[in-house]
């Protein structure tokens, strides 16, 4: 078997929206640079996702130079946000968590509220300060993260997604298989290992950068949306449960906290610390 390398680099600047794949990423204690910054928030201020409003897969953003974004979606003219004035900030609600984030204002609220039939706005996480803190049973003192669900980074394997389009496949649902790795929204995607090997990995080594691995990644319902149709279907849920219960949670894919800070590259060689 080949050493395992590191395949794709995945960076999705709003939460729930679709993102970009770069040949390099930095990474922050937080998570990647750019990675879930901004986020859609309803008029209570509690965080929009794919969740409540699946088109929100058909919606895609990059990143600029200047750190703002560029927005893309059906039926939308394209539309260039700044990074906001940190004039005010209003209390996000995120998973039970309050967060201080700072409201977008001009035409990009219409963007997506037309887009999407609902009343949203656009936040942007502007201070590192005001992140969230990792649940402290799998967290060290100091450690946060960005707007991810749970923990900086997230990463998979192409050959146990290999092994779950086998098992979906032999189903009662193979008509929706295979699926591809982007219903999962991982930030690194490893190729050349054995099915199911990071179930093992406690430490890895991503070219320069460490990286403690937290706890597997329990999974919502956001992978059974097709990420090309905004349709939700019953995989891969139905046969994670089935084959990948640890629990009272269907997993795929494990939770990386940063041990050190540097630069991930398409082609790093991935080593299993221990």
């Amino acid at each position: 078997m080949p050493n395992p390398v590191l395949r794709s680099i995945h960076v999705h600047p709003v939460k729930s929206v679709a993102g970009y794949a770069p040949g390099e990423a930095a990474v922050q204690p937080w998570g990647l640079a750019g990675d879930r910054r901004w986020t859609l928030i309803d008029p209570s201020a509690k965080v929009v996702t794919q969740r409540q409003q699946p088109r929100l897969a058909l919606a895609r953003a990059e990143s600029l130079p200047d750190g703002g974004i560029r927005l893309t979606a059906p039926g939308r003219e394209p539309l260039t946000v700044a990074v906001p004035e940190p004039v005010g900030t209003t209390a996000v609600e995120i998973f039970g968590d309050k967060v201080e984030m700072v409201p977008v204002d001009g035409p990009v609220d219409s963007w997506f509220s037309d887009y999407l039939g609902a009343d949203v706005r656009l936040a942007h996480l502007d201070d590192p300060a005001r992140r969230r803190p990792i649940d402290p049973e799998y967290a060290r003192p100091g450690e946060t993260v960005n707007l991810g669900d749970g923990f900086p980074l997230l990463v998979t394997t192409l050959a146990s997604l290999d092994a779950l389009n086998s098992l979906i496949a032999q189903g009662d649902h193979a008509d929706e298989g295979p699926l591809p790795m982007t219903r999962f929204r991982p930030n690194a995607v490893v190729d050349g290992t054995a099915p199911w090997a990071e179930d093992d990995w406690k430490r890895i080594a991503i070219g320069e950068v460490t990286f403690r691995v937290a706890k597997t990644c329990g999974r919502c319902v956001i992978p059974t949306t097709d990420q090309r149709t905004a349709e939700r279907g019953k995989e891969p849920l139905r046969t994670l449960a089935r084959h990948r219960r640890f629990g009272d949670r269907v997993v795929f894919g494990q939770n990386l906290v940063p041990e050190r800070t540097g630069t991930i590259r398409i082609g790093d060689p991935v080593i299993v610390v221990e």
